[in-house]
């Protein structure tokens, strides 16, 4: 290496290259970690040296040079890379390493416009000082490199056009905090403040994408998940298209339900003119989800919505098909497609399925939510009635082909609406669960809009976060955890904006919650349990009743307080109706652990106190979120020891927990030789979710005859999930024989509001 390189400093000045400056960060950022060589990153970094570089390409080569060597055989350049990675944002942000003290950085940064000035509204110097205080900027060097680049590339408040970085990590946690908690009492709300902080900072709460990147700022709008549900008029759709673009630009996801609209050739106008039918008004829909996105944070998403026996639904199932033409095909969003008892027992029993237009069928639309019985009465009503235009079509056919689109495309979502209703916090009577969200998590009532201006439609939000069981070493820690969580994500209901008064007054009314787990594989994998074996039944069933007993405990402490929310008559739980009461007793046949928690007590204090939230958990992907805690994403196996997942900042490697200690412990995805121990376990989880779960299925065709998945077996598992209790079924994910460390996974939390969703 010539000595005599020359540097470019940021102000111009040119100077010789510091090898010895660089070598002591590289000794500084590799000191404790086991199995990494500062000469190796040194060497690797060295070859890349030109004369005339600028300071800040050095230090991104060091970076570099330290996450290529991320490895299973050397999992610790993760942190060799995070930590260099750190040195670097922190120079950025600051003009030196140490960060300044919190009060003088939220000065500059409200002075800035980058931080709300509510900030240094409501609390003191004194106050900030106190928070300053218990601040752990050493908390930084916990974190891998996939999380630092995670928090450069969506997380800390920037400039995306310049790229100017204005934070480092353990600011924008307690700023989240002091943010939430800032209507608290003053005696109080400093605790509140420190305790979330820590639990944050620790990893033992995930925070979504909308929170992470937007408490703070002057953006306020923070729910991952917005449901809109569409009409059959004109008036209805143009408002649904607006609300689309309204909530896509702040960073939402987007479940739309267009099931009313009527089928190609209906009548409209009492017979003036036929109806064009439901292709034209989803490419209306796709343009309104793709024409924001999203400032940067990721790009806009949605999954529609409409019933299996839409009299169109042979065209709408083949809508995501490369097949075809542009006039036949929108492939730019997802789709969910709404199933219930009667339609599977016409598969089960070799019938045939009727199609109608929800148009010429009154009653049977709502009734397909709401009532089953009467779902059931009028459907056959309406098959005898000739009058009615109708398709006939054999129930295995209409599935065969659901399922051929669900696996060649990966994306036709399922819907159990029976089940989103019967086993619901929500009395289908009066609030029926009508569609769910991108993710497939969130189940919540809507009625459709006819104006964006009034609030006599209901849009349904899900503001999200979630626990790190890697992070628990006892189920009774999840008491607290609960209680912060619910009253961060209670205090967030009030504290952002609305754009649109339908959004604000069902939040109002139900105040929704989701809380869900990330790092589920690795807490499995720490226990000794595994995905496919039923080992793990029992441990899911006692953590599962703990997570739903604590954050129901949490909400009526809340309620208590604050009140219960203003539509929770409209709940089972008002009717003293838990989870616990309406699950498919399948379960039972596979897992007979009993219940360890005095939910009877519980109940009381529900009837006495009602609720402060509607709803309380919903299992998201969390697929970037749970980078930033190092953790196992959601509830699914990990497909490689290292996972390797395409960003925009580049390729981001990323080592399970633990990797060296508990290699022999972890399920890979791919060694899991069906889907049937997955689904028990995440019945089993439904049985106490109160909304849903992101479940995946998966299918390796070099285990099956010929290298084909057969129909037969898709069927298969799709009647399995339903008999188990699944309210929906997200990706379906085939093995393509690449390198099982590469994630096709990797777009979701792009796709995703948490997480998108995607937490």
């Amino acid at each position: 290496m010539n000595q005599q390189l020359t540097v470019s400093k940021r102000d111009g000045r040119k100077e010789n290259i510091d090898l010895e400056k660089i070598h002591r960060v590289i000794t500084w950022a590799a000191e404790g970690l086991d199995n990494v060589s500062v000469s190796q990153v040194e060497l690797k970094s060295h070859i890349q040296f030109y004369d005339g570089m600028k300071t800040s390409d050095i230090h991104e080569t060091i970076i570099k040079s330290a996450a290529d060597l991320i490895s299973e055989q050397t999992p610790d350049y993760q942190y060799v890379a995070a930590r260099l990675a750190v040195f670097h944002l922190r120079k950025k942000a600051y003009g030196q390493f140490e960060p300044p003290a919190l009060f003088d950085h939220v000065n500059r940064l409200v002075d800035m416009g980058k931080y709300d000035k509510h900030l240094i509204e409501d609390y003191s110097a004194e106050e900030f000082a106190q928070m300053d205080s218990f601040i752990v900027h050493d908390r930084d060097m916990s974190f891998s490199y996939a999380a630092v680049k995670q928090l450069e590339g969506k997380y800390f408040v920037q400039n995306r056009v310049s790229g100017e970085i204005y934070e480092s990590a353990q600011f924008l946690y307690v700023l989240v905090a002091a943010c939430l908690f800032a209507k608290y009492p003053k005696d109080t709300r400093l605790d509140y403040i420190k305790r979330f902080y820590d639990a944050v900072s620790t990893f033992k709460i995930s925070l979504p994408t909308p929170i992470m990147s937007g408490v703070r700022t002057p953006t306020r709008q923070f729910s991952s998940c917005v449901l809109i549900e569409c009409d059959d008029s004109l008036d209805s759709i143009n408002a649904t298209a607006s609300s689309i673009v309204r909530y896509v630009s702040q960073r939402a996801g987007i479940g739309i339900n267009a099931g009313r609209i009527r089928a190609l050739g209906s009548e409209i106008r009492g017979g003036e003119a036929f109806h064009t039918g439901c292709i034209p008004f989803y490419k209306y829909f796709q343009t309104a989800v793709k024409c924001c996105s999203q400032g940067g944070v990721r790009g806009g998403a949605a999954t529609l919505f409409y019933p299996i026996w839409h009299r169109e639904v042979e065209s709408l199932l083949v809508l995501k098909n490369n097949r075809g033409v542009e006039e036949n095909r929108v492939r730019h969003m997802d789709y969910g497609v709404q199933i219930n008892k009667l339609m599977y027992t016409r598969l089960i029993k070799g019938g045939d399925i009727s199609l109608f237009s929800p148009s010429d069928v009154p009653g049977l639309y709502d009734a397909f939510f709401a009532d089953q019985d009467e779902f059931e009465r009028l459907y056959e009503k309406y098959e005898q009635d000739a009058s009615i235009k109708r398709e006939t079509v054999k129930a295995i056919e209409l599935f065969s082909l659901l399922m051929q689109e669900r696996a060649s495309t990966g994306r036709i979502y399922i819907q159990n609406v029976d089940h989103c209703n019967t086993h619901s916090p929500f009395d289908p009577a009066v609030a029926p669960v009508r569609q769910s969200n991108l993710c497939l998590e969130i189940a919540l009532p809507t009625k459709p809009l006819n104006n964006v201006a009034d609030d006599s439609g209901e849009i349904a939000l899900c503001t999200l976060s979630a626990f790190n069981l890697g992070a628990l070493e006892s189920l009774d820690e999840l008491d607290e955890l609960a209680d912060l969580t619910v009253r961060a994500l209670d205090a967030l209901l009030d504290y952002q904006d609305y754009p649109l008064p339908a959004a604000q007054k069902a939040t109002v009314n139900r105040r929704t919650l989701g809380v869900g787990v990330i790092n589920y594989a690795y807490y499995l994998a720490k226990n000794g349990v595994r995905y496919s074996d039923g080992s793990a039944n029992g441990l899911t069933h006692k953590t599962f009743e703990a997570i739903q007993y604590y954050l129901l405990k949490a909400s009526v402490g809340l309620a208590k307080e604050q009140g219960a929310c203003p539509a929770f008559n409209e709940t089972t739980y008002a009717q003293g109706i838990l989870p616990i009461d309406t699950y498919k007793s399948e379960l039972d046949k596979i897992c007979d652990e009993p219940l360890q928690l005095d939910w009877e007590t519980l109940r009381e204090e529900i009837k006495t106190h009602g609720l402060r939230n509607s709803t309380l958990s919903a299992l998201m992907p969390s697929e970037t979120s749970s980078q930033i805690s190092n953790a196992t994403n959601g509830i699914e196996p990990p497909r490689g020891y290292v996972s390797v997942k395409a960003s925009k900042d580049g390729i981001l490697k990323q080592v399970v927990p633990e990797y060296q200690e508990l290699k022999d412990n972890y399920e890979l995805l791919w060694n899991i030789g069906s889907n049937d121990g997955y689904l028990q376990l995440v019945g089993i989880m439904q049985k106490f979710i109160d909304q849903s779960i992101s479940a995946n299925t998966n299918y390796d065709p070099s285990r099956q005859p010929n290298g084909k998945v057969p129909m037969k077996l898709l069927l298969k598992d799709l009647l399995t999930a339903y008999k188990l209790g699944l309210k929906t079924l997200y990706y379906h994910n085939t093995r393509d024989g690449a390198d099982d460390a590469q994630s096709d996974l990797a777009q979701q939390d792009d796709d995703c509001a948490g997480g998108a969703c995607k937490i």
